[in-house]
């Protein structure tokens, strides 16, 4: 059997599963959705948001991109971004990296990649950031470790800079933002950082809104 068969199968069995709980199910999910989580993910294949959560469909509103980067000038990411705030009007979105994450490797070299040294680039510039301590530590794991760490602590912190979420929370007091780490080692989530409304930033990411706080 082709291999992409095996996936249309597979499909067969997950609707035959969720009407053999609900008939409904799929009814009620065509007719709209209320997620309260916005899930900024890596594109890896072995951290698929809704499994490691145990989440259904309709739950979390899904993003994913090489090494979970929040960058400023990507237009895609801001508009998913933007529409799970502004128009789902989710209440929690989480940035979540894992360890072993191939794009934080990657950045860590100096290997011409291409096109995605121009992406990975926003992972070197944290290591930047950190080398003092990243360089402290003699073992290359660990050193790795926290890198993706970091990663996910400054994409939290890009989150909260962006004018999108500043929006909200001045005038609708929502959503928390929160950093993740999948372990493919052990299949645990470590909760890294978490920023709630109208948390300080420096006053130069701090923009001026019309919206009165509530």
């Amino acid at each position: 059997m082709d291999s992409y068969r095996k996936l249309l199968l597979a499909n067969k069995a997950f609707v035959e599963d969720k009407i053999s709980v609900d008939a409904n199910f799929f009814r009620n999910s065509a007719l709209d959705q209320k997620p309260e989580f916005m899930w900024i993910g890596c594109s890896d294949s072995r951290v698929p948001a809704e499994e490691v959560t145990g989440t259904q469909p309709g739950e979390l509103f899904v993003h994913r991109n090489i090494a979970n980067l929040v960058i400023h000038t990507d237009f895609n990411m801001l508009s998913v971004l933007q529409y799970a705030v502004e128009v789902l009007k989710v209440k929690h979105v989480i940035v979540c990296g894992h360890y072993g994450c191939g794009g934080v490797k990657n950045a860590m070299g100096r290997q011409n990649l291409g096109l995605i040294n121009k992406w990975l680039r926003q992972i070197k510039d944290v290591y930047r950031l950190y080398s003092r301590e990243l360089e402290s530590m003699s073992d290359p794991v660990a050193r790795f470790d926290r890198l993706v760490e970091l990663n996910v602590m400054e994409q939290v912190q890009n989150l909260a800079e962006t004018s999108i979420i500043q929006r909200a929370w001045n005038s609708e007091h929502r959503p928390e933002i929160h950093g993740w780490v999948y372990d493919m080692r052990t299949g645990y989530l470590k909760e890294l950082a978490r920023m709630q409304p109208g948390a300080k930033l420096d006053d130069i990411y701090m923009f001026e809104l019309d919206e009165p706080a509530r």
